[in-house]
């Protein structure tokens, strides 16, 4: 589907884009998100070299992601989108002319939806498309912010379960799994951290004659925010890699302790069993045959040598 958002007296006004209809006048951005054949070829003829194809989305190199042509100023970069617990981050391509943005996701992202309200509702003023690209990554550095403070948040709960004096109560299997979902959620977020510094720079470059002041001021407070941010991920890394090895450490402890309840009480039974072997030997004279109370003296015996071990232990402290 493609959206024209066209600004019209101070509002905006968004439509959908059907492909036997020519550009409306004052569209200023086209939003296309999974574009069909005949949309891609409405795309062609209208804004021949604006997009790339959507297999060529997720290449990395700096020459394919940031470059200039006739068409206008070339941007890829990573959007995160949230499904459930887990974060995605989508390729989006940016086409910067100087009269209209032009933007392809390979998937909807939930920023551009929001982004899309907001413009409809006022609650973002943008007259160009410069002001959109820019409102656009600073959406996305305030969700990625959010994003890390939710991280901590949890990550805060399993330290509390891990530290506590009420362990042995703790799902350790969903105390893993919550660590393992949140380095995840870090390390995606510290790419798409990554990615939008290397995207804003080079905006700040391309576009540095056409920016306004208040534009500028802007690119760099993004700026001052994603190098506050990252180093706050390396932190987050630490706290999962020292929960991890806890919740480990305490896995093994756990295992220890069956490990050893098991090779106690075999030690045990060791005694019993050498007593019950040594009288179910069937040799012809034995002098306890004949003894009357033979059989309660010798369950007696082992009893006792089972009982002897037991206080051996207990008073070393093993058990």
């Amino acid at each position: 589907m493609i959206y024209a958002y066209s600004a019209q007296e101070n509002r905006f006004s968004i439509d959908r884009v059907t492909p036997d209809v020519p550009p409306a006048k004052g569209t200023i951005w086209l939003e296309a998100t999974e574009p069909d054949i005949d949309e891609h070829q409405w795309l062609n003829t209208y804004f021949p070299g604006c997009l790339p194809d959507e297999d060529d989305l997720g290449e990395i190199e700096i020459s394919s992601r940031y470059y200039e042509t006739e068409s206008g100023i070339h941007i890829r970069s990573l959007f995160p989108h949230r499904a459930g617990h887990e974060l995605r981050n989508i390729n989006v391509a940016f086409n910067l002319r100087p009269d209209q943005l032009i933007t392809l996701q390979d998937e909807p992202t939930g920023l551009f939806r929001l982004m899309r309200k907001h413009l409809k509702t006022q609650h973002i003023h943008a007259a160009t498309p410069l002001d959109i690209v820019i409102a656009l990554f600073d959406a996305k550095v305030e969700y990625l912010a959010d994003t890390l403070e939710e991280v901590y948040e949890d990550l805060e709960e399993v330290s509390q379960n891990t530290l506590s004096e009420d362990i042995r109560d703790v799902d350790v299997d969903e105390q893993l799994r919550t660590i393992t979902l949140q380095e995840d959620l870090n390390g995606k977020v510290r790419l798409n951290l990554l990615d939008t510094q290397r995207s804003l720079r080079y905006l700040m470059r391309a576009c540095n004659n056409i920016l306004s002041d208040a534009q500028k001021d802007d690119i760099r407070e993004m700026l001052r925010d994603i190098e506050s941010l990252t180093p706050h991920t390396g932190f987050l890394f630490e706290k999962i890699n020292f929960l991890m090895e806890s919740t480990m450490g305490y896995i093994n402890l756990e295992q220890n302790n069956i490990i050893k309840i098991f090779s106690v009480a075999a030690v045990m039974f060791m005694p019993p069993t050498l007593i019950a072997s040594i009288y179910g030997m069937n040799f012809k004279v034995m002098p306890e045959l004949s003894v009357e109370y033979g059989y309660p003296l010798a369950i007696g015996l082992m009893l006792l040598s089972a009982l002897s071990t037991f206080l051996f232990f207990k008073r070393k402290g093993w058990l």
